[in-house]
């Protein structure tokens, strides 16, 4: 009877055994991969978004990131590594080669860290286009960034004997060390030098889960065996709106919009830089009102703004409230569509994204009246455009003058008062009627005159 029993139980276990088997290959678990392979900017985070949207929507259980870069931008790479943060879904990073800078960054988010054999992760100084380090303000910020991202991950129980102690998973320390020079750490890094592990170094102080050749490897060692990879395939437009979102591109559209506008007012009628203002103002606006950010209101503003610019300059003498008040609604409009506020409230705008709209603006007007007002003069006096506006200038020593210049020749010259001269009034000269105007006292009409000066149209004469 117990044998019975115990046969019974095993046929039972081989029989739910074999079913897990079955049950996994009918319905592998899948694994959605997205790469980031380019410089962190406006691209990479549509792309992350669209990524997590379709891996959601799949019901992947895991996200691979196939990370291969220099840097970028930290706006946006502190945008991927909260997306990577509040993920419900695992994601892991696989380090082909590179994760510099913001690399660095977005991968000490990841849950986990694989690293090709040569590859490289830290050096996370914030620097300008140039490469020079920025100012403090802005490390002070990376600084607490990269730590907040590491303690994200939280801490370890290290059992020794009988005694517990906990360790982080990430050494916050140690990313700071990514950004900050100064900082110190015996047998890793010496002050003075910004830190950057290569592959076993990443493994050795807790930066790295392993190292492998590929994708595939990375996944053997996650422990996936039955899988099905999905990957994510950026559209055309997704690659089109990030370009179009580009704060630099966003500054030359505004470069284009303001000095479009100039050229049209220093010479009105030509056309296409006016057309050309316009289409940028296309380019500018529509992608952000597709996107939510750009409100139709805002978009008001900023054309009403342009129309009391106008209005200033064509109908309003001077330079007054109108125009001022124009300026300050087409600055408001370009900016407030850079942020996802609602109407005025800007309680849900983080502080860096205003300040980020405020000098995408503010550096894009500056330039286009740096470069517009030399530009326009190059263009109108010398260049291209030289024979479209009228450059001459109808001098009066030329003999260009508004009145007939003829009675000029008359100084010197004799004749009789037709009228009686109050001081102005009529005189004949070689059978000819002038107007006068006598220079001294009052003359009789009959009365002898003689020209003196000839001034702004009119003869002078005095009594003979």
């Amino acid at each position: 009877m117990n044998r019975h029993i115990i046969f019974s139980i095993l046929l039972t276990f081989i029989s739910l055994n074999l079913l897990s088997q079955n049950d996994s290959i009918k319905n592998p678990t899948l694994i959605y991969k997205f790469d980031i392979k380019r410089e962190i900017g406006s691209t990479s985070w549509i792309h992350t978004q669209h990524a997590f949207e379709e891996a959601n929507e799949l019901d992947a259980k895991v996200i691979l990131l196939h990370l291969n870069t220099y840097g970028g931008q930290v706006v946006f790479a502190d945008s991927i590594r909260t997306k990577i943060l509040n993920s419900k879904i695992p994601v892991h990073v696989f380090i082909d080669n590179n994760a510099a800078s913001a690399g660095a960054l977005i991968s000490i988010a990841c849950d986990s860290i694989y690293m090709r054999p040569g590859a490289n992760i830290g050096a996370a100084t914030v620097v300008n286009q140039s490469g020079e380090k920025m100012p403090d303000k802005y490390q002070s910020y990376m600084r607490s960034t990269i730590r907040a991202t590491a303690e994200a991950h939280g801490k370890d129980t290290i059992i020794h004997g009988t005694d517990t102690t906990l360790v982080w998973k990430r050494d916050p320390i140690i990313a700071e060390a990514m950004v900050d020079e100064r900082v110190y750490i015996e047998s890793v890094i010496d002050t003075g030098k910004i830190l950057t592990f290569t592959t076993l170094e990443a493994i050795k102080n807790g930066y790295c889960e392993g190292q492998a050749e590929s994708i595939k490897e990375v996944i053997d060692k996650l422990g996936y065996k039955e899988y099905q990879l999905v990957e994510y395939k950026p559209s055309f437009y997704s690659g089109l709106k990030g370009f179009l979102t580009n704060p630099v591109f966003h500054g030359i559209l505004i470069l284009v919009i303001i000095g479009g506008l100039y050229f049209e007012l220093q010479s009105p009628g030509i056309g296409f830089p006016l057309l050309a203002s316009a289409i940028a103002a296309v380019l500018y606006f529509a992608p952000l009102y597709i996107d939510g950010l750009a409100a139709n209101w805002e978009i008001i503003i900023f054309i009403i703004g342009i129309i009391l610019i106008v209005l200033e300059i064509f109908v309003v003498p001077g330079f007054g409230i109108t125009g001022i008040s124009g300026i300050i609604l087409v600055f408001t409009g370009l900016t407030l569509s850079l942020v996802d506020n609602v109407i005025f409230d800007f309680s849900n705008v983080p502080g860096k994204d205003m300040l980020m709209a405020l000098i995408i603006v503010s550096a894009g007007t500056f330039l286009s009246f740096m470069i517009a007002i030399p530009l326009s003069e190059k263009l109108f006096s010398t260049g291209p455009l030289a024979k479209v506006a009228l450059q001459t200038s109808q001098k009066i020593e030329e003999g260009y003058i508004s009145v007939d210049s003829e009675p000029k020749n008359l100084v010197g010259s004799e004749g009789i008062a037709q009228t009686t001269l109050r001081p102005s009034g009529k005189v004949i000269i070689n059978d000819e009627l002038y107007d006068a105007v006598a220079e001294i006292g009052m003359i009789d009409k009959g009365e002898s005159i003689i020209v003196t000066h000839y001034a702004s149209g009119q003869l002078y004469v005095i009594k003979v």
